[in-house]
């Protein structure tokens, strides 16, 4: 069985924010070699939906709510190779 990705995106369908902060973790993470995926809010429990509505995207490193709305690349590489 494949090991869950790092970092996971939630994401909503036609959200500007949504796809550049996809972009931006993917600029972070491939040249690091490190799993990530976007996943869209409405495939994640009723709690997280209600919890995050209206805070898409969520960026989660290590299943821990890292950043919301916006990415910034140095704070996201500082905290994948620190950990």
């Amino acid at each position: 069985m494949a090991e869950p990705p790092r970092v996971v995106v939630v994401v909503t369908p036609g959200c500007h924010l949504c796809e550049d902060a996809a972009a931006k973790v993917a600029e972070v993470c491939d040249p690091l070699g490190i799993q990530w995926r976007a996943e869209e809010l409405s495939a994640l429990d009723g709690q997280r939906q209600k919890e995050w509505r209206e805070m898409v995207p969520v960026i989660l490193v290590d299943g821990e709510v890292h950043d919301i709305f916006r990415v910034t690349p140095d704070r996201l590489r500082a905290a994948l190779v620190d950990r």
